[in-house]
């Protein structure tokens, strides 16, 4: 077949405001169809060449009508054209689930009619994944696919492929990628009678199908509305043998949420198999402690030795235990032993200790079999967006999933191309495992919290060698950031470090001796603070300069408690302060960032700034946290002209990058490019 149009309103003769308005036409019309319809040429006719199936197919059948239609064109066709016509029925897809194989896949079946005809799907899903606009169905007829319903489908059978890293033609539905599921239900491809999975987990994106649960009578707590949705949501997961995160704010009461959801199982079944709780050091004294205050009938048994040290293996201290708690030290240590115990659920606190993929607490944690598992962290993701897959591959195997797969279908194209679209489906798909409530949404039920920065003018000698330190160090930053970035990262962050620990005090990094004007500003905060019947909890990231800061307290009259990495009795310490009137208490933030509860203080002084606001934030919520009755006053002593200013700067630009993942934000995946993890531009910052 060959086809010609004549564009000029007399034969002959050319008339080019007719002809553009013309062409502009023609174009709308290809542009509509999704049709390549060739240009002018100086000729004025088209070169010859031959068009694809589909194209021909929609040429002869959609646009050829409406040239023809156009005033002043005149269509000539020439020989015979093959009998392309249009289904009158549009095409019907039924999809149905096989069982669960053992491994959280269901095999998706398909069932293709248009009209009588039965389709082969396979075929419609090899003409889907390659983008075709047409599927013939035989003698010339056709069915289009360029429709917002086969545009659906087409995003969800890529995702469901590139997940399972299926081959064309078979496909597979993870049990946990509850979004998927309600994709194809809202598409009308999926019957409900044949998703019961989907029907069970609903709940999950429809809060009005999560039965509420009442709080066990063994609990000794009064749950806030938010902790009760939030046993609702524990309470399903757990029935339904799914997993999640529970990544509340810190302060708001992830743990008593935790328990209540336990005595709830213990109240349903007191022979169940104890949960396992793994947890940092300095934290399972505390778990201890609030599962006896909060629901004394769980019977709890604490592991704090290896085998070597203990008596009883771990299976025969679990034995009529409702709750056993270890550290990840030990946890990592024996994890052959904790998987000879069957347990009713594995619950992970403050489980950024294993947001590395390759490091042996996660392993342990992915080879552990449970039925249940729960991630506790306020910060589900501090610097990519690979920490994020990794807990959530412990509670939702195969939701995101391979590495791989993974960071083809998101990391990559959120962190590299900023890509929105992608990173609001991310959002779309953790968020029924992952519940987050800030202290925004809360904050009726919190004290205040004021913020102040205190700069602190070096004293002359500190100046002038600090200044003399870091114009020396500076220049040798730059050319390692010049030379590789990546490669001298190491090299890079010690040096930062040093420059940190100099704009403290030049002792620490042998730098010579001169008088601290921010231990004498410590001094007379704390004085002032004690004097009005407050308690100051004084954080830092460096134990030299935390213990010179506990001596200036002493030399100033005031009993003080102090913890860092090397305190061998950590919760005497820590029960001491919190049953006492010391008004001091120095606790490192490796030592004591996350897990403790210190609402006795509510002073906060952060004496050197970190770049990561979470980091900050988890400190500060030791004490500004549920259960804190007086306003929450945070101090953050800055050494002016330093690289603790710029620190601080950074820390603002970068405050919001957590919550784009998590909390939502403007949608732009730009934002979260890198996440909070320091950029070449950013160290340069610093150095400035």
């Amino acid at each position: 077949m060959a086809t010609r149009w004549d564009r000029s309103p007399t034969h002959g003769r050319r008339h080019d405001d007719h002809e553009r308005e013309v062409w502009a036409a023609v174009a709308a019309i290809g542009e509509e169809l999704r049709i390549d319809i060739p240009g002018p040429f100086p000729t004025g006719r088209a070169p010859a060449r031959p068009l694809a199936p589909a194209v021909a197919a929609l040429l002869v059948v959609e646009a050829l009508p409406r040239l023809q239609s156009l005033d002043h064109v005149r269509v000539h066709l020439a020989g015979e054209h093959p009998a392309y016509r249009a289904s009158p029925e549009a095409p019907v897809v039924h999809l149905s689930t096989g069982d669960d194989d053992g491994s959280d896949w269901f095999d998706l079946h398909a069932r293709v009619s248009v009209g009588e005809v039965e389709v082969d799907f396979t075929a419609l899903y090899t003409a889907l994944a390659l983008g075709d606009r047409v599927l013939f169905l035989g003698e010339g007829e056709y069915v289009r696919l360029d429709t917002p319903k086969f545009d659906r489908l087409r995003a969800v059978i890529d995702e469901a492929r590139t997940l399972a890293d299926r081959p064309v033609g078979e496909l597979k539905l993870n049990r946990y990628n509850v979004g998927l599921w309600d994709d194809l239900s809202e598409l009308g491809m999926l019957a409900a009678h044949e998703a019961e999975w989907w029907l069970r987990v609903r709940g999950l994106t429809d809060e009005a199908a999560l039965t509420p649960v009442d709080p066990p009578s063994g609990l000794r707590a009064t749950l806030r509305d938010y902790q009760r949705t939030g046993l609702d949501w524990l309470h399903f997961l757990r029935a339904q043998g799914l997993g999640g995160i529970l990544a509340d704010d810190m302060g708001l009461g992830k743990t008593v949420q935790t328990i209540a959801m336990m005595e709830a199982a213990r109240a349903d079944d007191p022979t169940m198999a104890p949960f396992l709780i793994v947890a940092p050091t300095s934290v399972v004294g505390n778990w201890a402690r609030e599962c006896a205050q909060f629901a004394p009938e769980l019977d709890v048994r604490v592991i704090t030795a290896t085998r070597a040290r203990r008596a009883t293996s771990i299976a025969d201290a679990a034995a009529g235990a409702h709750v056993v708690v270890t550290s990840y030290a030990l946890f990592r240590l024996e994890q052959e032993q904790y998987a000879e115990v069957a347990w009713s659920g594995l619950v992970l606190d403050e489980a950024q200790q294993i947001k590395n993929p390759s490091s042996r607490g996660y392993r342990a944690a992915r080879a552990l079999a449970v039925p249940f598992t729960l991630v506790i962290t306020g910060t589900p993701m501090e610097n990519n967006l690979l920490e994020l897959w990794a807990l959530v591959s412990l509670v939702a195997p195969g939701l995101l999933g391979t590495r791989e797969s993974f960071t083809e279908l998101y990391r990559t194209p959120i962190e590299k191309r900023f890509d929105g679209e992608r990173l609001d489906l991310l959002r779309r798909r953790i968020r029924p495992f992952l519940l987050r409530r800030t202290k925004e949404l809360v904050a009726a039920e919190l004290p205040p919290k004021q913020e102040t920065v205190l700069e602190v003018t070096l004293h002359p000698a500190h100046r002038k060698l600090y200044d003399r330190r870091f114009h020396r160090e500076r220049q040798r930053l730059l050319g390692l950031l010049d030379a590789d970035a990546d490669g001298n990262r190491f090299a890079i962050f010690r040096s930062l470090t040093m420059l940190r620990q100099l704009a403290l005090d030049p002792a620490l990094v042998d730098e010579g001796e001169a008088p601290s004007a921010k231990l004498d500003a410590l001094e007379e905060l704390l004085v002032e603070a004690a004097a009005e019947g407050h308690r100051v909890l004084v954080l830092s990231q460096f134990t030299r300069f935390l213990r010179a800061a506990r001596q200036r307290c002493t030399e100033a009259g005031l009993a003080s408690g102090y913890l860092d990495g090397t305190t061998t009795d950590r919760q005497a310490e820590i029960d001491r302060f919190r049953d006492g009137d010391d008004p001091a208490f120095f606790v490192s933030l490796k030592a004591g960032g996350v897990g403790l509860n210190l609402v006795e203080a509510d002073y906060v002084v952060l004496l050197d700034p970190w770049w990561n606001p979470a980091v900050e934030d988890q400190a500060i919520d030791r004490a500004h946290r549920i259960g804190q009755t007086r306003p929450v006053i945070v101090y953050r002593l800055v050494s002016a002209d330093t690289v603790e200013q710029k620190v601080v700067a950074l820390r603002e630009a970068k405050a919001d990058l957590f919550a784009r993942v998590l909390d939502g934000g403007d949608g732009s995946g730009e934002a979260f490019a890198g996440g909070p993890r320091l950029t070449a531009d950013d160290i340069r910052s610093l150095l400035d």
